[in-house]
């Protein structure tokens, strides 16, 4: 079946002079016009495609990359407000519609909004709506702690940022494990650092445990020898100082200096660290 608002690999059912014919199966030939028809394009090979409609609400196949799928969340900006909803920019040729009725407020031209993309089965089209918690948490989070996820940065709260994981479940990280800027709408890993009882996921952007000290440990002495053996920082550097040398928090790197320390292998003064 065709995924409409998704990827598919189709059939080059026949080539014409404004494109090529892809086999929709159910919903017919679908036509990918020439400026995305890949070279030496012949009947039979396989090409992979966006469908989506046109602005004449015809089914079309594109090989751009639109900035979000049918099934996902995504930050986008409003292009244009009508009298039908809110038409955001979708990187393709035509808007995604966010109808009126699916607007949590009002959305206004030259704003972001956070919004969900779904395929509306009563209209035959792709819509969008801000109304994004009724799709969120629907499942129970079966997540391996320190498990590697995508996270996707939601909003700003009073302790931290909250976040979807895996385009599908809510997490916070706290404002004291965040050692880098963070922006509304920005795509990163994360790993799980617990899933409490009452099903709230705490996020960190950092893996914890003995393995990330161990290996931060590496990378110190790495520096160290690309630098002569000397590093103007220590255990007194600021935390934006040492996140911006080495991407951790100042007290894994204490621990991997201690750790240094304790192996014989470096030593620490009030301003620097030295091979020994």
């Amino acid at each position: 079946m065709i995924k409409i608002g998704g990827y598919n690999t189709l059939r080059v059912v026949k080539v014409v002079d404004f494109g090529v014919y892809l086999d929709g199966e159910e919903r017919g030939e679908i036509l990918l016009p020439n400026e995305y028809v890949p070279k030496n394009c012949f009947p039979d090979d396989f090409v992979k495609v966006f469908i989506y409609f046109d602005s004449d609400d015809r089914i079309i196949a594109t090989t751009e990359t639109p900035y979000v799928t049918v099934g996902e969340f995504a930050f986008m900006k409003v292009v244009a407000v009508t009298g039908v909803g809110a038409f955001l920019d979708w990187g393709l040729r035509k808007d995604l519609l966010v109808p009126f009725r699916e607007q949590r407020q009002t959305m206004q031209e030259g704003r972001d909004y956070f919004v969900y993309a779904y395929f509306d089965d009563e209209s035959d089209r792709i819509v969008a709506t801000s109304k994004i918690e009724k799709y969120l948490d629907k499942v129970p989070a079966e997540y391996e702690v320190m498990r590697e996820v995508e996270i996707l940065v939601w909003r700003k709260t009073e302790i931290g940022y909250a976040v979807i994981i895996n385009n599908a479940h809510t997490g916070l990280i706290y404002d004291d494990e965040i050692f880098k800027p963070l922006r509304v709408g920005q795509r990163m890993s994360g790993y799980i650092k617990k899933i409490r009882e009452d099903g709230k996921i705490d996020v960190s952007l950092q893996k914890a445990g003995y393995d990330q000290i161990d290996s931060l440990a590496d990378r110190i002495m790495v520096k160290l020898q690309d630098n002569a053996g000397v590093l103007d920082i220590s255990d007194k550097t600021s935390p934006e100082t040492i996140y911006g040398i080495f991407g951790c928090s100042k007290k894994n790197y204490k621990k991997a200096l201690g750790l240094l320390l304790k192996t014989g292998k470096i030593l620490v003064s009030d301003h620097e660290i030295k091979e020994k």
